[in-house]
């Protein structure tokens, strides 16, 4: 069989692969039953749901035709780095810094991978991200996150 789509083909293989990583991964946790779930069994059944999603691009990439074979395109790197980068900062920097400090961090950090970055707009977001976020984890859900530095 030919791979007449690039992207679809390295896709499909890349959702297996972090599909069954997380199956093979929530193994180690209690599944507990359908009507009281344990931790292992969300991230199982995820990590199966992906795999699947992932074995039917995979077979789309084979079987659908593309014109020009939909190759794969050069890594849009700054993206890539400052959506990563910003998420790495945001786990390491909460316990340390606080919610409150970190996850506005975290969107500006993030808006600065795209193009048409502005500091008023990613502020703005920052801001507003913000305050939902309290309200819905910390006042919502009374979850224990730490709101300053210790």
């Amino acid at each position: 069989m030919k791979i007449k789509s690039q992207r679809d083909f390295v896709s499909g293989i890349a959702l297996v692969i972090v599909g069954a990583a997380f199956a093979v991964g929530a193994t180690n946790y209690d599944f507990g039953s359908a009507v009281r779930p344990g931790p292992g069994y969300f991230p199982f059944g995820l990590g199966i749901l992906l795999a699947i999603l992932g074995l039917i691009i995979l077979y789309t990439s084979m079987v659908q035709d593309r014109e020009d074979g939909d190759p794969i395109g050069s890594i849009p790197w700054r993206p890539l780095l400052c959506v990563v980068g910003a998420i790495a900062f945001f786990g390491f920097s909460l316990t340390r810094l606080g919610f409150l400090i970190s996850f506005p961090v975290m969107i500006v950090l993030t808006s600065a991978g795209g193009r048409e970055f502005t500091w008023r707009d990613a502020l703005l977001n920052a801001g507003v991200l913000t305050a939902l976020s309290y309200l819905l984890f910390i006042y919502g859900l009374q979850l224990n996150i730490p709101l300053w530095p210790a």
